[in-house]
């Protein structure tokens, strides 16, 4: 069983979009798929593949943890796919304790399935965290703007924390070495994991043995989403030299999904995209990442040339991608598909993300202003 955990360091990067597509384009290869809402406490999976109001929930199951976890395993329209519902309903479901985290764990990790599939929650919750290490090729999804891509590192330098207090031991020197950043606040914040590791490995040879051989197996995987133009790819650079230089972790870029309006048309039909219109570039997109990942055999090729390769590819199918989606917004506005309303809610659309960038650039410049200003300072 291959599990693809996604996540995201913020919300409304179109995370579940990706989840739930792939889960499809598997399922559409002849997979047996299994795809799991763990954005616990705001559950909405259900309403992108089209599923209806389930009987049983993961809310049911965290309630009795020694209960049934088969009942939470429901079928679903689409052939080869099979769902576990979240619940957003039930209060604390976000909020998970150690027993609970490992009962799913438990459970998922021993399912009969080809593909499993975690739409996880967006943040470094510890919780997140532990889901997102359940593999060591967990996909991190962003967006080109700054906001996104600066929570797509934190969210890695957050997993990469989480693999040291999972390879030191409560009160070895590692431990304590670490304990001791945290209490400084700073000392975490600029993390330079080379540094670091020199340190833990003079006090703490077994611990930095323990932790080299977890980082070892930590390869996580890159889905550049909603993009507008092909320099739009060139961020993903920014996300795998800060991982590389900061963190020593290697990114690899799976690729690029160019944003597309008739994915609010398709979430309205509660019908996956990938279904809905197989032949867009967004569905195309999806149906390229999911076949990355299936002839995904590392065997002939070094991690290294790997990276460098997957990188190369995403910007070439950036700029193909970008020729591809403006005839077939040609081809669209030449047919009866889409109608008046349909126009200037995309005008509309376009408008919406132009006032964000906006926003966005003058918050950098105020920021950059007043760091400017204390510098100056006599």
């Amino acid at each position: 069983m291959r599990v693809i955990p996604i996540a995201s360091g913020k919300g409304g990067v179109g995370k579940s979009l990706v989840a739930a597509n792939l889960a499809v384009a598997f399922a559409q290869a002849g997979k047996r798929v299994v795809l799991a809402d763990l954005d616990l406490g705001a559950s909405n999976l259900h309403l992108i593949i089209g599923h209806s109001k389930s009987e049983h929930t993961l809310g049911d199951f965290l309630a009795d943890t020694k209960s049934d976890f088969s009942k939470v395993i429901a079928d679903t329209d689409i052939a080869n796919l099979r769902f576990i519902p979240g619940d957003a309903e039930l209060p604390g479901t976000a909020n998970l304790k150690v027993s609970q985290r490992n009962a799913i764990v438990r459970r998922l990790l021993a399912l009969d399935t080809d593909y499993l599939i975690l739409d996880l929650g967006a943040g470094t919750h510890q919780s997140i965290l532990d889901f997102f290490l359940a593999s060591g090729k967990g996909i991190i999804v962003s967006t080109p703007a700054v906001t996104a891509t600066l929570n797509a590192y934190v969210f890695l330098k957050n997993a990469v924390f989480r693999l040291m207090y999972n390879a030191f031991k409560k009160g070895s020197a590692a431990y304590e070495y670490l304990e001791k950043l945290r209490r400084q606040g700073s000392g975490l914040k600029m993390l330079y994991l080379p540094k670091m590791l020199e340190e833990i490995e003079k006090i703490d040879t077994k611990s930095f043995e323990k932790f080299k051989t977890l980082i070892g197996r930590f390869h996580p995987q890159l889905v550049l989403n909603m993009l507008d133009d092909p320099k739009d790819a060139d961020v993903a650079m920014k996300i795998r030299r800060s991982c590389e230089g900061y963190l020593g972790v290697r990114v690899e870029h799976l690729g690029v999904i160019y944003r597309d309006s008739l994915q609010d048309v398709s979430l309205a039909s509660r019908i996956p995209i990938t279904i809905y219109k197989p032949q867009s570039v967004l569905s195309q997109a999806v149906y390229r990442i999911a076949d990355k990942i299936m002839q995904d055999t590392e065997a002939d090729v070094s991690l290294h040339d790997r990276i460098d390769e997957s990188f190369e590819e995403a910007a070439l199918e950036a700029e193909i991608d970008f020729e591809s989606k403006k005839e077939y917004i040609g081809e669209l506005l030449h047919s009866d598909i889409l109608s008046h309303g349909d126009l200037v809610e995309m005008v509309k659309v376009q408008q919406l993300e132009i006032s964000k960038i906006r926003k966005e650039n003058n918050w950098l410049k105020s920021k950059l202003a007043q760091a400017i200003k204390k510098g100056f300072k006599p």
